[in-house]
């Protein structure tokens, strides 16, 4: 096959785990048939980015342009493009592709590509060659197929964390159908845990937030939590073993996630979105006994990510952020492995200059 054409655009990378993210040029291809152009309004800062920027999960390929909370607007389209337009205000999350074909493809679950999905960065390119370039850019081709429509009514620079963040906490909270009069708990309130508050509210449950910081219990009830849980003490821990009926356990740092399963009801689940560098030590006979699961959940598909964008429309929820300029990244990167944002840093691309 041979390359297509490209065009440069320009966007914020890296070439080595331990070197900052500096400007450069990159190439995108030009639109194909099924392929749509955007430019790029707003992208969210994940820790995955930094993550892979850092090669903390050791499989990162360089160059690497983080980014994959994605959000802009259509400049061209492709021959054969039949669901967007030029001007269509549009999203693209983690996925830029997936094999179409196995069964988890067919059953609108490309995240779980049997083959392997094609990330928005950080996976082989098969047409440019070296890896996928993500959305810390000016601009970024994608099939019309993982694009996704943004509701007209949500402002935009908060729409940007949804499709992974957003995702991220909507999926398992869909899958294990919580709703009213379930008690559902939340570990950890950063990008994925306020989220996680919304949607859980939102579907009717009873939310518990539990978190190391007494001084976030006011920010967790604004966000909609009925209860507020401070891990550390034993006896706020104590006084709901046993009432929870799902956990989803959102932080990425090495944790006791056996302090969390004694609180689960007979078959309670908890469910891991967060994900830490090393392994969590997990105690059997406390799930034996009560017949309680531990599974985990990546992102979502395309059509539950669609989904998912339509019912923050019809609800009017987005994140809570703080924009930052491009030349920001670094210190947004410091203050993110400190839990110093509310909730999640969005860069404004219009500062990429």
């Amino acid at each position: 096959m041979s390359k297509p054409v490209c065009y440069p655009t320009k966007a914020y990378l890296t070439n080595d785990a331990k070197a900052p993210l500096a400007p450069a040029t990159i190439e995108r291809r030009q639109p194909q048939a099924k392929d749509v152009q955007i430019a790029i309004q707003y992208c969210g800062v994940c820790h995955s980015d930094l993550h892979f920027a850092r090669n903390e999960w050791g499989f990162t390929q360089y160059p690497c342009v983080p980014g994959h909370e994605i959000v802009g607007q259509v400049t061209s389209v492709g021959t054969g493009v039949t669901k967007f337009k030029v001007g269509d205000t549009v999203g693209v999350g983690c996925l830029v592709d997936s094999c179409r074909t196995c069964p988890s493809c067919r059953a609108g679950q490309e995240q779980y590509c049997d083959t392997g999905m094609t990330m928005t960065y950080g996976s082989s390119d098969p047409l440019l060659g070296g890896p996928t370039l993500g959305g810390y850019a000016q601009s970024i081709v994608v099939t019309e197929d993982f694009v996704l429509r943004i509701p007209a009514n949500l402002e935009l620079a908060g729409v940007a964390p949804l499709l992974c963040a957003g995702i991220t906490t909507y999926s398992p909270l869909r899958h294990w159908k919580v709703g009213s009069g379930q008690k559902v708990g939340i570990v950890g309130l950063g990008g994925l845990g306020h989220m996680a508050v919304k949607f859980a509210k939102a579907f009717g449950a009873e939310v518990v937030m539990f978190t190391t910081s007494p001084s976030k219990a006011a920010d967790a009830k604004r966000l909609g939590a009925d209860a507020v849980v401070v891990s550390s003490d034993s006896n706020q821990m104590a006084a709901q073993t046993g009432k929870l009926d799902l956990i989803l356990d959102c932080v990425s740092a090495v944790h006791d996630i056996n302090a969390y399963v004694n609180l689960l009801k007979r078959d309670g689940h908890l469910v891991q979105v967060g994900v830490p560098a090393q392994p969590l030590a997990v105690a059997i006979l406390p799930l034996v006994f009560r017949r309680r699961s531990i599974s985990g959940s990546l992102i979502g598909g395309l059509p539950e990510t669609q989904e998912m964008l339509d019912f923050c429309g019809k609800h009017n929820i987005t994140s809570d952020t703080e924009m930052i300029r491009m030349d920001q990244i670094e210190s947004a990167y410091s203050r993110m492995l400190k839990g110093d944002v509310k909730y999640r840093f969005v860069i404004d691309m219009a500062t990429l200059t």
